[in-house]
């Protein structure tokens, strides 16, 4: 199995991704698919959450990494492979190589996580940083290949990446045969297109939905202009599906069998991925939680049965902590206020006293008690308090105006 992006607008088919199955036999999980009960009621019909998130190395990239580098030549092999990537690619290339015994290399952002960093390494990659951002590493790691001779392993834009991505969507068929929608994140476009070649052909009733982080989504205006085109400085904390320009090769595909492409905020990947935590007991990267950002943004524009493809769980524990909190924020379940009170001994007791009557949790307090901005006798407190929900948050900014605090932000 080999091909090169000149092929056609299609060139995936099912056989393809059926030859992948069988190559992936033994080396890729068929990953779990779980009912979320949560989802469901929101939903109005049943969602079941697919869990790439538990496959090798954390994701589904693994599938079209093996399928990829299983499809060299002896002498393409014998010449080693290289990537670059952010983490989950790297992860996914490292094991694969390692598996079939070719010698990889992969680039890495300098601020790449250090826990993917590791990972990748102890998959036994070589592991070059370079780059603050991946399009600097993306450059390195293609000069790589030009110099030395080694295959590079494209993340997305490669026929044979689409078939192995493809095997999820041939799994869901097989797990869920009454699905009626499928939602998926986009980033590249090569899992949507996977997913989208092997359910089409089995089932073209099937609603396929992709979802994309509206700071990096460049397949809407790249679908209204019939082309690629790159959205200039995408910003997402959903660093998976970060990708400022689709794939040529998943992009014909995408185009002609993905029903619906929609964004979703922020707030809404910090909310979804708080719910897979809380409700799902699932640990899940933002990229991998736009699926279920989608169902919550607008939950009753979808056909159930729904499957939410959970495409990756390698988050960060720093990033974690962030968006949790961020989250929480999103939800009202997090309140920070900064307000000024009169310096005195007892003041700052006195205001925790206000805050212990309307039972809002105090995380954390920072008192200034001197800076230019302040007068004489003013000091400046600012709360990050645990509350439990948007009506709470009211109450507590109120219970605070009430006592004669100027609550400032």
């Amino acid at each position: 199995m080999s091909y090169s992006t000149a092929d056609s607008l299609r060139p995936v088919t099912l056989d393809d991704v059926r030859g992948a199955q069988k190559m992936l036999s033994g080396v890729a999980r068929v990953t779990a698919l779980e009912s979320s009960r949560y989802l469901s009621q929101a939903v109005g019909a049943p969602v079941h959450l697919k869990c790439e998130n538990l496959q090798r190395t954390g994701s589904f990239k693994l599938r079209g990494a093996y399928v990829r580098i299983a499809g060299l030549l002896p002498e393409e092999r014998a010449a080693g492979v290289v990537a670059a990537s952010a983490g989950n690619h790297a992860q996914g290339v490292a094991l694969a190589s390692a598996l079939l015994g070719v010698r990889s290399t992969v680039f890495m952002p300098k601020g790449a996580p250090l826990p993917k960093v590791s990972a990748t390494r102890d998959y036994g990659a070589e592991v070059r940083l370079h780059g603050q951002v991946v399009d600097e590493t993306l450059a390195a790691a293609q000069e790589y290949a030009a110099e030395t001779g080694a295959v590079f392993i494209h993340p997305f834009d490669h026929p044979d990446i689409i078939a192995g991505q493809g095997t999820v969507g041939l799994e869901i068929l097989e797990q869920c045969p009454e699905v009626r929608t499928v939602v998926v994140g986009i980033g590249g476009g090569g899992l949507a297109a996977g997913i989208a070649v092997a359910v089409k052909a089995l089932r073209p009733d099937v609603r396929i939905v992709g979802v994309q982080a509206e700071g990096a989504a460049a397949y809407p205006p790249s679908l209204a202009e019939g082309r690629p085109v790159t959205v200039e400085n995408p910003a997402t904390m959903a660093d998976g599906i970060k990708v400022g320009r689709p794939g040529d090769v998943p992009f014909g595909i995408v185009g002609e069998l993905v029903d619906e492409v929609r964004t979703v905020s922020e707030d809404e990947l910090s909310a979804a991925l708080l719910l897979c935590l809380e409700r799902a007991k699932l640990v899940v990267e933002p990229a991998g939680a736009s699926p279920v950002a989608a169902l919550l943004s607008e939950p009753g524009t979808f056909e159930g049965p729904v499957v939410a493809v959970l495409s990756g769980g390698n988050v960060d524990p720093v990033l974690m902590q962030r968006v949790l909190r961020h989250g929480m924020a999103a939800q009202g379940r997090y309140l920070a206020v900064r307000l000024r009170l009169t310096d005195r001994p007892g003041a700052l007791a006195t205001l925790l006293g206000a805050l212990s009557v309307v039972d809002a949790n105090v995380l954390d307090v920072s008192h200034v008690r001197t800076d230019p901005r302040l007068g004489l006798t003013e000091a400046e407190v600012e709360l990050h308090l645990e509350t439990k929900g948007p009506a709470h948050c009211a109450e507590v900014g109120q219970a605070l105006r009430e006592a004669g605090y100027t609550v400032m932000g």
